[in-house]
């Protein structure tokens, strides 16, 4: 509501009349206007509303299960009708086609399931709803999947900022609030699951949107298909952990698919055809076991290049392998040999939560001088795998070799006279390296000349794709929630950033920085307190209940049609202290350009009035 008091400062009591009959005082006529703007206790604001019904979700109990229902009865009764057939089976096995045996398959069997015992007067979501939604989260699924090997991350412009500006403005939100990169698939996930329990059913419509979701990542994970919208490499470990698991998950991805494809390029050189096996998952990617080898072309290479006679399968032993590139300056001691670096396994990426496992572990071991030689070891799987690609591609290398290549500093060099008198280097392990029981003496001697394409695999994808798929098969929609929490927040400080910057609103500007900063304390604890959340989700409802009076405000006063006149500066600046101060001066009074608009804003609320009365 706007109220206007009109003052009349150099007149005396006694010469004028004001009573409730008649009065002398026009308002039209006043020298002087003041106006206050008195504002909604409760505001309903859609995008507070939103957070507040989000929010709420994290403090839910069910699980997916018990909120969707397995559906298990029809399933019962399906088993039951085909049980008298089950000894015939047994006695009379048939073959079963491979590609029966991939789980991609079963995934879709699981999926029409479920959909068929949900019948659609029963579903949260529609088809076309959750199509639709799914078609967001993985526009790939429109075109041919296997059409780029690269996962691609979603680029787009929003508020009219250059995406360089935004880039570097995101980067430093998403940091602060350890959410996701802006517009990734994570984040469109917790833009998704924010709507669907707003418009959709709640908790029962995320609770399906979220099985949809793992269904999917378990189907593009059995076939190969990156990821759409998550950024390369391993996980990034300043944002959440579901976006920690989803990249861990494209890690995976990626690691599988270039092994299947360097198969394949193998068989394809040697004349063989490729290895028939599930479309939907390779036969190696079955094993968990611990003896499994990294061996992409070690089959193809054995086919390759078979020894000929018993001497020339000797002498194969010492063939190098693995060789990346020569080093360029260092050669072999023991030999005039050049060095080479060798090719070498990748560390395995881990997110948070399994680097405080694994740090858990290592700190039960004590301080003890058998914890410390056991510690050791367990952080030493990286090294003996590269001292094992090192033997392979240097045949007669010695430790010195490895570790001026590895570990310069290890290696002392210092200047001596020899036996005529002349000046030589000479060089040898430092200290560190000649004390009794050292590690890196210890792996050295228990290294075999590997190449890094037949060691054991220091990341497992199968094991690691099928831990990510459990973890994100067993959340619930509160866990889930709770995930998605900072990317929500981080979505409405964006939001609320945009639509400040077209209304140009100086004390939200203000306020922003400081609503960021109290969200970064909060959503970087492993458990943010939900009571805390709640305050920083009601400055949020504050900021955009300033955005739509400001709006508002505009509007009225005729400045959110995008036309400028003469007066529009002076309204401008008269629209925004009133924003600001809690009663500002109308300049001009009722003659000037906001006097004119608010007499005008008077007699319009007059008529509503009188035609409301009759």
């Amino acid at each position: 509501e706007l109220h206007l008091a009109t003052t009349w400062p150099h007149l005396t009591e006694g010469i004028v009349v004001d009573n409730d009959v008649y009065s002398d005082l026009d308002p039209l006529q006043a020298p002087q206007w003041s106006v206050r703007v008195r504002k909604a206790d409760n505001p309903q604001c859609l995008l507070g509303d939103f957070l507040a019904e989000f929010l709420k979700l994290c403090s839910r109990k069910e699980s997916t299960d018990e909120i969707l229902g397995r559906g298990s009865a029809e399933e019962e009764s399906k088993e039951n009708s085909d049980i008298t057939q089950a000894l015939s089976k047994l006695t009379e096995p048939s073959a079963v086609p491979i590609p029966k045996l991939s789980v991609s398959n079963m995934v879709h069997s699981a999926r029409k399931r479920i959909r068929r015992h949900r019948r659609n007067d029963q579903s949260p979501l529609s088809n076309d709803v959750l199509n639709s939604i799914l078609l967001y989260l993985f526009p790939d699924s429109a075109q041919d999947k296997s059409d780029s090997s690269e996962p691609k991350v979603p680029q787009g412009n929003a508020g009219g900022k250059s995406d360089q500006d935004k880039e570097t403005e995101d980067a430093n939100l998403f940091n602060a609030l350890k959410s996701s990169p802006w517009d990734c698939l994570t984040y469109r996930l917790a833009l998704c699951v924010c709507l669907v329990n707003f418009y959709h059913g709640g908790v029962r419509a995320v609770a399906h949107l979220w099985q949809e979701f793992v269904l999917e990542m378990r189907y593009r994970w059995e076939n190969n298909y990156l990821i759409y919208g998550l950024p390369a490499g391993p996980p990034d470990l300043r944002c959440c952990l579901l976006h920690q698991k989803l990249q861990m998950l494209n890690c995976c991805i990626e690691h599988k698919k270039a092994r299947d494809n360097a198969r394949k390029d193998a068989a394809g050189e040697n004349g063989l055809p490729a290895p028939q096996v599930s479309a939907g998952k390779s036969w190696d990617s079955w094993s968990d076991s611990e003896d499994e080898f990294f061996e992409c072309l070690s089959d193809a290479e054995d086919m390759k290049e078979p020894p000929a006679d018993g001497a020339k399968g000797a002498g194969a032993k010492t063939k190098p392998e693995g060789r990346l590139q020569p080093h360029g300056k260092l050669t072999l001691l023991n030999s005039s040999e050049p060095l080479y670096i060798p090719v070498t396994q990748e560390p395995a990426p881990m997110t948070e939560d399994v680097l405080e496992e694994q740090s858990e572990v290592l700190a039960k071991l004590g301080t003890s001088a058998e914890g410390a030689h056991l510690r050791a070891r367990m952080q030493s799987a990286c090294l003996l795998s590269d001292m094992e690609s090192f033997k392979a591609a240097n045949p007669g290398c010695s430790l010195e070799d490895f570790v001026r290549w590895y570990s310069p500093r290890d290696y002392v060099e210092e200047e001596v006279s020899d036996e005529v008198g002349a000046t030589v280097v000479q060089g040898s392990l430092s200290a560190r390296m000649k004390i009794p029981g050292n590690m890196w003496v210890e792996a050295w001697e228990s290294a075999k000349a590997t190449p890094a394409r037949r060691q054991r695999r220091l990341f497992d994808d199968t094991k690691e794709a099928e831990r990510v798929l459990h973890y994100l098969a067993v959340q619930k929609p509160s866990d889930l929630t709770r995930h998605l929490l900072p990317c929500i927040v981080h979505a409405a400080i964006l939001k609320v950033k945009e639509e400040e910057a077209v209304e140009d609103i100086a004390s939200v500007r203000k306020i922003v920085p400081q609503v960021i900063a109290h969200a970064s304390k909060l959503l970087r604890q492993p458990s943010p307190d939900l009571k805390k959340l709640e305050d920083t989700i009601n400055q949020i409802t504050m900021l955009e209940a300033t955005v739509a009076r400001a709006r508002s405000l505009r509007a009225k006063f005729g400045l959110g049609k995008g036309e400028r006149g003469e007066d529009t500066e002076d309204l401008e600046l008269f629209v925004s202290s009133l924003l600001e101060e809690p009663e500002v001066a109308v300049i001009g009074a009722g003659r000037g350009p906001a006097g004119s608009i608010i007499h005008k804003l008077f007699v319009s609320a007059q008529r509503l009035a009188d035609s409301s009365d009759e």
